[in-house]
């Protein structure tokens, strides 16, 4: 066998990184990962007559019509990704960068940015986990970002940014300034998608991953037409595959079923909060999104200790210092969580 010196081939970007490690912990009640406890298992039938020797419609027509009815927008305003993680990369190969985004926030930005080698501009979020308007502003005029990503609501702070900020960013960036709205279906406010014919500098990116349907790796972005043209320029072909787009077109169909999953999500949301923040040494953060944020005296011990009862929730210590986060579930699991969370003592 040729022995070689791998390392020294990888660009240096790359050699930097740490591989993003979805862990997979077996635990009977998973609250980790911003998934949707309810899921669409009619929407398989689907399937029945897909044709698995023919490549996917590489443009996705059926699932981008029923998208741009929903969303009252022409389909050439929409680009679909397996993903939001892969319409962010192409978003950054398309217009490079720097690329600025607030933390703590979704950890691909950052990720994605480094792996295509361009210059990282991350600016803390203010105590209130909002946006620090003057220092964003001030590295805009000096550093000039192609590129902006605001995650509102965020992950994994659950709250939205100030509109008022956000639209300043919008209208003084020079740049592309990207909204994500992978957490908006859960949210009080609107979502910026109304200002879209206002703004053409304006990229919203939604998903169909925290509705239920994360195991499809569906998302898209809506933009002005000649924005989505760009980025389609560098999308890998049939990027997303016939099952995915037939299931995901089968479960935006159930209107009722979806709009009745994303109540029972908020009213436990609601509820969640209401009962941690009676619990001595726990701060549950309001969210507007499927998660709650928490601090606690003892994150390690509190993880671990829930952990040991079968229930898996995410350790944020790395983003947000003393925090863990859980994931809304079914009114069981979260009324296990619960009781799990009261039986620790700090």
């Amino acid at each position: 066998m040729l022995a070689m010196n791998i390392k020294k081939l990888v660009k240096k970007e790359v050699s930097g990184l740490q591989a993003y490690n979805a862990k997979e912990l077996p635990c009977r009640i998973k609250l980790d990962a911003n998934e949707s406890p309810y899921g669409f298992s009619a929407a398989l039938k689907a399937v029945g007559g897909l044709k698995t020797n023919r490549y996917p419609d590489p443009e996705a027509k059926t699932l981008k019509g029923l998208l741009a009815k929903d969303l009252r927008v022409g389909k050439d305003s929409i680009l679909q990704g397996n993903g939001s993680d892969e319409l962010i990369y192409y978003l950054i190969a398309t217009f490079g960068g720097p690329v600025l985004y607030p933390v703590p926030t979704f950890s691909m930005y950052g990720i994605i940015a480094q792996a295509l080698g361009e210059k990282r501009i991350a600016i803390p979020l203010n105590g209130e986990f909002d946006l620090d308007l003057r220092n964003i502003l001030s590295e805009v005029k000096s550093e000039q970002p192609k590129l902006i990503f605001l995650s509102s609501p965020n992950n994994p702070t659950g709250n939205c940014f100030s509109s008022e900020k956000m639209l300043k960013i919008i209208e003084n960036s020079g740049c592309i300034v990207v909204v994500d709205e992978a957490y908006q279906p859960f949210a009080s406010e609107r979502g910026f998608l109304p200002l879209l014919k206002d703004y053409q500098n304006l990229v919203i990116m939604r998903t169909l991953s925290k509705i239920g349907l994360a195991a499809l790796r569906t998302g898209f972005l809506i933009a002005d037409p000649l924005i989505v043209n760009e980025v389609n320029k560098v999308r890998l072909p049939f990027n997303v595959n016939s099952l995915s787009q037939a299931v995901a077109i089968a479960a935006l169909r159930e209107k009722k079923e979806l709009k009745s999953f994303i109540g029972q999500i908020v009213s436990e949301r609601r509820r969640l909060f209401k009962e941690m923040a009676k619990i001595n040494g726990i701060r549950p953060y309001p969210s507007e999104a499927n998660f709650i944020l928490f601090s606690v005296n003892d994150p390690k011990k509190a993880y671990a200790s829930l952990l040991n009862k079968g229930i898996l929730v995410r350790n944020m210590g790395d983003a947000v210092r003393g925090c863990l986060r859980v994931t809304v579930g079914k009114p069981g699991e979260n009324t296990a969580f619960l009781r799990a969370l009261k039986e620790i003592r700090f």
